[in-house]
């Protein structure tokens, strides 16, 4: 058994990460298997070094350990561009220009993923990429390729996926980002969680709705499709979940603050 806890250095952890993490070391414990740490360190927009060094900081002193080396998603792009390659390979795969704006301007609405993508630059053919082009996954044309009936494992049910729901709640999801060509968390996440064997994908209910999305990808490029835990969410006083966008508070914060461990896994409601 192998799982995993995939933090992006792109801002300090929190409260929410220290949950998400201990849950995941928990449920290797449970099992007898190994918890990898993974730096999901794609957008190299917000990226820093200080944060990648943080995490480390954070998590050594929450008391976990990890096997080395740390994958960092960054060191291995080549191998994305092989996975896209395939994926075009297929037919599915077109280059894309819209902006955010011009998205919302198309009158799309909110899915699980973001604004959901009405298809703009459908009809192009990769033959007319220009090199700031994002890449996106044609999605009903991808479900058309697949013939059984899709479906995963959480938490011993069996979950179903329906194409027709899949379809209007993610659009064709970006793979490749534009500008930066960095690739996209849904391609870089299957991907490593095939490469690194990860049989048991731990990581909270607000990335649920995007497994179905997952289970495609992997069904197209040939992986085995884990089992999946959705763990609940740490909010804050609002009833809103943590967020490094919303600049909640440091672990590193309390740990300047004279807080230990233990202070920390009872203000998340874990046994100290």
């Amino acid at each position: 058994m192998i799982t995993r806890f995939a933090p992006s250095p792109t801002g300090a952890l929190h409260l929410g990460h220290a949950y998400s993490a201990l849950t995941v070391w928990q449920v290797a414990k449970d099992l007898g298997g190994t918890a990898l740490l993974r730096i999901e360190d794609t957008d190299s927009t917000r990226v820093r070094p200080e944060y990648e060094a943080g995490i480390y900081d954070d998590l050594a002193w929450l008391g976990l350990s990890w096997p080395k080396p740390v994958l960092r998603q960054s060191d291995h792009y080549d191998d994305y561009a092989g996975a896209i390659s395939q994926l075009d390979h297929l037919g599915l795969i077109y280059p894309c220009s819209c902006t955010r704006r011009d998205i919302i301007a198309a009158g799309a609405t909110p899915g699980a993923d973001g604004m959901i993508y009405p298809g703009t630059c459908r009809h192009r053919a990769m033959a007319d990429r220009d090199k700031t082009d994002g890449l996106r996954l044609n999605l009903r044309k991808a479900l058309s390729l697949i013939d059984a009936p899709l479906s995963y494992r959480e938490q011993g049910e069996t979950v179903a996926v329906d194409p027709v729901t899949l379809c209007q709640n993610m659009g064709d999801p970006i793979l490749q980002r534009k500008d930066t060509n960095d690739p996209a968390y849904h391609l870089a996440c299957v991907y490593d969680d095939a490469l690194q064997r990860v049989t048991h994908v731990v990581r909270g209910t607000d990335l649920r709705d995007q497994t179905p999305l997952h289970v495609v990808l992997q069904r197209l490029l040939g992986f085995p499709t884990p089992i999946y835990h959705h763990h609940s969410l740490i909010l804050d006083d609002n009833g809103k979940r943590l967020a490094k966008i919303d600049k909640s508070k440091a672990i590193a914060k309390y740990r300047a603050e004279g807080l230990n461990p233990a202070d920390i896994k009872r203000m998340i409601g874990l046994t100290a």
